[in-house]
């Protein structure tokens, strides 16, 4: 497979910089193999059947970018650099992060960073065009200072466009967000709110919670021609024994596993990869699904409008098949649909009903 297979022409006007509000009104786009079906989000309700189990990822997305100060004594005098970091991964060593640092070339090693009266970190190593800092607090009191001095890290293409706010500080989190560790939303479950999640339940359909931590990688462009040269980041994630067995138990009993955003079904899938069915899961996971992907546990994909040339498009092509794909991305963009973190919705149900 080629990576030209996977591009499609995008105006610049489709992609979101904002969602929509409530964030049930964003529009739905539900394929099938035989139809497509123009609607909005709370649809959802008519399109799930009683036993169905959604999958949602709990995690929650960390203010990782900060913006601070590094502080030198020159010939010259005291000088001063504006300092941008992107928190990326926790190491195993506690304090320490894995971060990509604007502009890396004026900070060395060893030199502090201040964010704030309470927070700072230090520079401890460059590697390969990223670094580790080592933060002066941890735990709970690490949370609250990046809480108070980090802003939501949006993807570059909204970035481009203006820079975080507060207000992003709700749109960007799920409202069942709970597990701190995310550098990126699961975008596809921003589009879910109280009075939906209520009538689902009302129509007897089942909710599932797994964790992965979604990385800074998500937005990393495939730079390789030939797309089985492509080199997977690694994320995260965990199923629980208790999730693994209603996942099972829903199976069993007829009713469709359908993951709310790539995360999600990433890991579930994961997690069946030894045996073919869902087992639970701890560690993470570099799984690459392209088309020819067996898939052993979804059933039917909730997810946004993806980037051209992106692995999320060739994992949306494995599940529905690259012409199929194609034909709902066409039609995406003729009825301007919105793209993209912030953009509209669609169900991707691969199995004639």
């Amino acid at each position: 497979m080629k990576l030209s297979d996977f591009d499609f022409d995008l105006p610049e006007a489709l992609i979101a910089t904002r969602p929509a509000k409530p964030r049930s009104s964003a529009r739905l786009l539900v394929a099938t193999p035989d139809t497509l079906t123009d609607g909005v989000v709370t649809d959802l309700v008519d399109w799930f059947n009683a036993g169905d189990r959604l999958v949602l990822n709990d995690t929650k997305v960390l203010p990782a970018r900060l913006t601070g100060k590094r502080g030198r004594d020159t010939a010259q005098g005291y000088q001063e650099a504006k300092i941008e970091v992107t928190l990326l991964e926790p190491q195993a060593e506690g304090g320490v992060w894995r971060a990509l640092i604007k502009p890396l070339k004026k900070v060395k090693e060893g030199e502090v960073i201040r964010f704030s009266d309470d927070l700072s970190a230090t520079l401890t190593a460059k590697e390969d065009g990223a670094a580790y800092v080592a933060f002066n607090l941890t735990g709970a009191d690490f949370d609250k200072a990046l809480n108070a001095a980090g802003s939501m890290p949006l993807p570059p293409y909204i970035e481009a466009k203006r820079k975080a706010d507060a207000q992003d500080n709700e749109d960007y989190q799920t409202v069942w967000a709970r597990k701190l560790g995310a550098v990126a939303a699961p975008t596809a479950s921003l589009h879910f709110d109280a009075a939906l999640l209520a009538a689902l339940a009302d129509k007897g359909v089942e909710i599932t919670h797994v964790t992965l931590h979604v990385g800074a990688g998500t937005f990393l462009p495939v730079k390789v021609d030939n797309v089985d040269d492509h080199k997977m980041h690694a994320e995260w994630g965990e199923v629980t024994p208790e999730a693994a067995a209603e996942i099972a138990a829903t199976k069993a009993a007829g009713g469709r596993v359908i993951p709310v955003g790539t995360t999600a079904l990433r890991l579930i899938e994961s997690a069946a990869r030894e045996t073919g069915a869902i087992a639970p899961f701890l560690g993470e996971t570099d799984i690459f699904i392209t088309p020819g992907f067996e898939f052993a546990v979804t059933d039917a994909l909730m997810t946004n409008f993806h980037l051209p040339k992106s692995t999320l498009l060739m994992l949306v092509s494995a599940l529905m098949g690259a012409p199929r794909m194609r034909a709902v991305y066409d039609h995406a963009v003729a009825q301007n649909y919105r793209f993209f973190s912030y953009g509209d919705a669609s169900l991707l149900v691969p199995h004639r009903a």
